[in-house]
C-alpha cells in the first residue's frame, strides 16, 4: 500500500516532539509560515513560540519526508498544507497521547498534589 507509514517514519515521529505535533495540527488548514507561527502560540495559550528557524528546519524535514506539502497559490507566499500521510501520523500520535492520558488520570484520580 503507498500510503502505509514505513517504520523509519515511525521511529522518526513517534513520539512525536510538541513543536511537530503543533506545526502539523496548524497545517491541517493550509498556512503559511508566519500564520502557523501564530496560530500554534494561539492554540497554547503562549505556551509555545515557534521561532522562523525552528519552524522552518521543521517545514523542511516535514516536507521531505512527506507529511507536508507546498501548495500553489499566487499570493507570493509559500503555504502547507498536511498530506494524507501527515494525518496518518498525527493520528497515530493523537492515540498514544490519549493513551497515555487516560493511564495518568486513572492512577493519579485519587492522590492529591502536597
Amino acid at each position: 500500500m503507498a500510503d502505509e507509514i514505513s517504520k523509519e517514519l515511525r521511529k522518526k515521529y513517534i513520539p512525536m516532539t510538541e513543536t511537530t505535533y503543533y506545526t502539523l495540527l496548524a497545517v491541517i488548514s493550509a498556512r503559511h509560515g508566519y500564520a502557523i507561527m501564530q496560530y500554534v502560540s494561539e492554540l497554547t495559550n503562549n505556551r509555545i513560540k515557534l521561532g522562523t528557524g525552528t519552524l522552518y528546519t521543521m517545514i523542511g524535514r516535514l516536507t521531505t519526508d512527506g507529511l507536508i506539502t507546498l501548495i500553489d497559490n499566487d499570493s507570493g507566499k509559500k503555504i502547507y498544507q498536511i498530506t494524507k500521510l501527515g494525518i496518518q501520523l498525527l493520528n497515530i500520535e493523537t492515540n498514544r497521547l490519549q493513551a497515555q492520558l487516560e493511564n495518568g488520570r486513572s492512577l493519579l484520580g485519587g492522590i492529591k498534589n502536597e
